[in-house]
């Protein structure tokens, strides 16, 4: 495949580690940006699903995740430049610290990683409470500990009082450049759940919160500064991985997309792949709908908050019977965590109250007080399936506090702590808990609309 050059202006706001202020300072980067008249692109470095519904919230356009372990190096430079060719700026949201990486010795598929691969310039978000000169001396460890892009930094619940004082000791003392800082805005607060930080759907006045933050960055960070810096990214090298599976088909795929306050966790890039091979997409809502959209050809449940919703869902019998039915009947089927719950005959919630759920397949979930199976991993198929042939291994993502009696058998995955089964497959049904992101691999996605189309 050709290999593209692209001058994309683009920054990545990294803190030191989760709490630190990096989604707050992002979305108010990114909507003072905007607000400024640019088209502004945003992206997530890692898995997370939560903070990209905020970036979409902020910027009104699809906000999309880059990880290198799920989509591999070659992939994350593709789906960067393919998103951010139509905008003025760039923003990606680094995830936990700037070196947090696939494991607790390695600072592969960091946000550091991330940056150093796409020529991405870093500017380091610290919070200031409780320090003074030990505040220089925690940035000088980030600076110093691995070869980096850091080229500034933005200081996070920082006072006005205090800005002047720090901004000169950090400039003279390390010799790198303080773009502003953030103050705390206590009409803009965001709150958290085991997930994460809540949904960009639940915050209450989610807008005027957004834009609050907005006007403090643009009094107190140096937007025309980070802009400049923006400009001097690095020439992106890329490939396009779609370029040989764009396809007009006579005739759209129709596939039934889960899509709810309890069904919200999915990576866009999947979508506009599944676009991009003939899919039309049916979105439906478990929740609120009596029954599956008409004629759909394949299905899909992502995952999300099920478990809040669990009365609800169970209530809603018609929407139970008729996704039962379609699996049944032999309807291509993708089920990924929540997704896979809501597959399942039971759910206990937190509270302990047991849930009917679909029953399509046998067994229950379980909420836990912990986490489960938390992690990247690889996941290899001991059978052909619906999406790869037995042998194939597929990079996967879990993040989740319930657990099942019924994972399923289909792939194996050996880590060095422990090895265990998962995904319940047949040759219409490929469901667990596993998150995948297919942006990279669209032979994936091809595999299971041939098997919508009955092409298999």
């Amino acid at each position: 495949m050709e290999v593209q050059n692209s001058r994309l202006p683009r920054l990545m706001i990294v803190g030191t580690g989760s709490g630190s202020g990096k989604t707050t300072v992002t979305c108010a980067v990114m909507k003072a940006m905007q607000l400024r008249g640019n088209r502004v692109a945003g992206f997530k470095c890692g898995p997370d699903f939560i903070d990209p519904m905020f970036h979409t919230s902020v910027i009104g356009v699809k906000s999309r995740n880059l990880d290198i372990f799920l989509s591999g190096e070659e992939g994350v430079r593709f789906l960067l430049a393919r998103s951010a060719q139509d905008a003025d700026l760039s923003i990606i949201e680094g995830v936990m610290g700037m070196y947090d990486g696939v494991s607790m010795s390695s600072d592969e598929a960091s946000s550091n990683h991330l940056a150093r691969l796409t020529g991405t310039p870093e500017i380091l978000v610290v919070e200031v409470g409780g320090m003074a000169l030990s505040l220089a001396a925690l940035i000088q460890g980030y600076l110093n500990f691995r070869p980096n892009l850091i080229k500034g930094i933005i200081l996070n619940q920082c006072s006005e009082g205090l800005y002047a004082y720090y901004k000169d000791m950090i400039e003279s003392q390390l010799g790198i450049r303080v773009y502003g800082y953030l103050p705390m805005v206590e009409e803009a607060t965001i709150g958290s759940r085991h997930l994460g930080l809540v949904t960009a759907d639940e915050i209450v006045d989610l807008q005027n919160k957004i834009q609050k933050l907005a006007q403090a960055a643009e009094r107190s960070v140096d937007l025309d500064g980070l802009t400049e810096l923006a400009y001097e990214a690095e020439t992106l090298e890329w490939t396009d991985l779609w370029q040989s599976v764009r396809k007009t088909p006579e005739h759209k795929i129709r596939i039934g997309v889960a899509r709810d306050k309890a069904f919200c966790f999915f990576y866009q890039d999947n979508l506009d792949l599944l676009e991009t091979l003939g899919a039309e997409l049916a979105f439906f809502s478990p929740l609120e709908d009596s029954e599956l959209p008409e004629d759909l050809q394949g299905l899909i449940l992502y995952g999300g908050y099920p478990e809040l919703y669990g009365e609800q869902l169970s209530r809603n019998t018609s929407m139970l019977e008729s996704i039962r039915t379609a699996v049944k009947q032999n309807l291509p089927t993708l089920a990924e965590c929540g997704g896979f719950m809501y597959l399942l005959e039971t759910m206990v919630d937190a509270e302990g109250q047991r849930h009917a759920m679909v029953g399509a397949i046998e067994g229950e979930s379980k909420m836990l007080n912990h986490l489960v199976r938390f992690g990247y991993a690889k996941m290899k198929a001991l059978k052909d399936n619906l999406l790869c042939e037995a042998g194939a291994e597929i990079p996967v993502h879990e993040f989740h506090y319930s657990d099942s009696d019924h994972n399923g058998d289909g792939f194996f995955v050996e880590k060095k702590q422990r090895s265990w089964h998962c995904m319940n497959l047949s040759e219409t049904l490929f469901a667990g808990y596993p998150h995948l992101h297919y942006g990279s691999r669209p032979e994936l996605m091809m595999k299971f609309l041939e098997a919508c189309t009955g092409k298999k």
